[in-house]
């Protein structure tokens, strides 16, 4: 099943990234009043935590979760947009988070993270940009910690019901358990844990 998910990518994972041109809207006030990060992260991150945000963007969730992992903790924040990362650079410094936050630029085709490991990993509206799924879902299998979770949030409307069930069957082939779906405001959610 794995090798089926792997070369039959469905179209709407082929769409262009979200150019960093146009990551002002990522971050908007309206936005954290539809999909307010301490909400919708609260009780899955803890201080001392190692968390993940995977397609990081401008940073709208990765600076809240600097925040919530405490000194003690850390947040590596992956893009493959090197704008997106200097957006989130700057305006970690601002709120001094900065010390909290590890960039890291993948590439293409791979997270690039060998060796990492974390307690939580976010892949927040993005995993319909990912052409190979699967590869994606394992290697942030390989990520987690034994009992870590992945909160996968994949926005209504762009994509489609049965599209996220074949996501999630992609998430599951790679070693994910599905659990809670948590409710959150125009998007389909699940959160994964890695056994």
């Amino acid at each position: 099943m794995a090798s089926d998910l792997m070369t039959e990518t469905p179209a709407r994972a082929r769409e262009a990234v979200c150019p960093a041109e146009s990551a002002g809207w990522l971050s908007t006030p309206l936005r954290r009043l539809i999909t307010p990060p301490g909400r919708i992260l609260g009780d899955l991150v803890r201080p001392g935590d190692t968390a993940v945000d995977l397609g990081c963007g401008p940073g709208f969730f990765t600076l809240p979760l600097a925040e919530m992992v405490g000194d003690e903790g850390a947040v590596i924040a992956v893009d493959l947009q090197q704008a997106m990362l200097d957006k989130l650079s700057r305006s970690a410094e601002r709120k001094g988070l900065a010390s909290r936050i590890r960039l890291h630029r993948c590439a293409a085709g791979t997270l690039g993270l060998d060796g990492e490991r974390a307690d939580f990993a976010l892949a927040f509206w993005m995993v319909h940009e990912v052409p190979d799924q699967w590869r994606f879902f394992r290697e942030t299998h390989e990520l987690l910690r034994s009992g870590a979770r992945l909160l996968l949030v994949e926005p209504k409307g762009h994509v489609v019901k049965a599209a996220f069930a074949q996501t999630v069957a992609a998430a599951e082939a790679a070693g994910f358990r599905p659990g809670d779906r948590p409710r959150i405001t125009f998007s389909h959610s699940v959160l994964l844990e890695r056994g």
